[in-house]
């Protein structure tokens, strides 16, 4: 059985505090990020992020198949950090927080997880089978990798050239 208890990658992006948290904490924007997600929509009339806002998330694992979770903003303290925390029968409760930290002329991102409430074996279980015995430590260490590099790639990318049309 594996076990999860906590870890955080970090990395310097070109772009100011404000404007990395603000991509972040809209969570209807995290698919363009994070490698396990296909959808977030916020909940119960929400439409920023705020503590104690929800939203539904729609997680994919990488033989296919999808489950939802309803996390909640456990901090939106912006531009210096974005949490949020969720909860899942069996699967415990994990706080994935964002820190934004002005850093030369950029900013120092680091993604983090922490398990407040650990998994059951009934749950590891489950987790095993969806992950197909993938040790989902390293998966999460890796999507969060992902995630950053997606948001440096979105920041720091040049806008594409325009040009005119043909005459």
């Amino acid at each position: 059985m594996q076990s999860l208890d906590h870890d955080q990658v970090s990395r310097h992006i070109e772009a100011s505090p404000e404007t990395l948290y603000d991509i972040i904490a809209d969570v209807t924007r995290m698919p363009e990020l994070s490698p396990e997600l296909v959808s977030c929509t916020w909940l119960d009339g929400a439409t920023r992020p705020a503590v104690g806002a929800r939203f539904v998330a729609v997680n994919v694992a990488p033989n296919g198949r999808t489950w939802k979770n309803r996390p909640a903003v456990a901090v939106a303290d912006r531009p210096r950090e974005f949490a949020i925390s969720r909860t899942e029968p069996m699967a415990g409760t994990v706080r994935w927080r964002y820190l934004f930290e002005p850093e030369g002329s950029g900013t120092r991102v680091i993604e983090s997880y922490e398990v407040e409430r650990p998994v059951t074996r009934l749950g590891w279980l489950v987790i095993e089978r969806i992950f197909a015995g993938k040790d989902r430590r390293d998966a999460l260490r890796l999507g969060m990798e992902q995630t950053l590099d997606r948001l440096a790639e979105l920041v720091e990318s040049p806008s594409l050239p325009t040009t005119d049309p043909p005459a």
